[in-house]
């Protein structure tokens, strides 16, 4: 009895231009006849466009990404916990900040608000804005809620 080699499903890569019966060979190699990409050391990389400068990729690119793009966005508007001693409601969320006047309507709505821990709060209060975790220990400490 004779073992039999296992069947091979997978073909060899073709080794370009090493000869014609190396299966991509001959003279050219499959880079085509003449020109610049046919020759050894030919600008093959991926940003290659060839000889066009003025209305190239990379010349466009700045454009295309925008001004400031990379530039730091404002973050949520801060509040700090003594300034809540003031207020009159013990609910606070974002709509009884902006009526009191401690933050504007459009600082509100584009970014929101955060509670930290500057100041001593003096009473208890119901919060529904997002607070840091030096403020919660504080409000939790005084008998306070944090609603999210």
């Amino acid at each position: 009895m004779s073992t039999r080699l296992p069947k091979i499903t997978r073909s060899r890569k073709k080794r370009v231009g090493r000869g014609y019966g190396s299966g991509l060979g001959g003279h050219t190699a499959g880079r085509g006849m003449k020109g610049q990409k046919a020759r050894a050391g030919g600008k093959r990389h991926i940003l290659f466009e060839g000889v066009k400068s003025k209305k190239s990729l990379l010349r466009r690119l700045p454009f295309l990404r925008g001004k400031g793009k990379f530039s730091a966005k404002p973050g949520p508007a801060i509040v700090q916990l003594g300034d809540l001693n003031g207020l009159k409601e013990t609910k606070i969320t974002l709509e009884s900040l902006v009526k009191v006047g401690i933050i504007t309507s459009k600082e509100a709505h584009e970014n929101g608000a955060k509670v930290l821990s500057g100041g001593v709060l003096e009473r208890k209060i119901e919060v529904s804005v997002p607070v840091s975790k030096a403020a919660g220990e504080q409000i939790i400490a005084k008998g306070g809620k944090i609603n999210l």
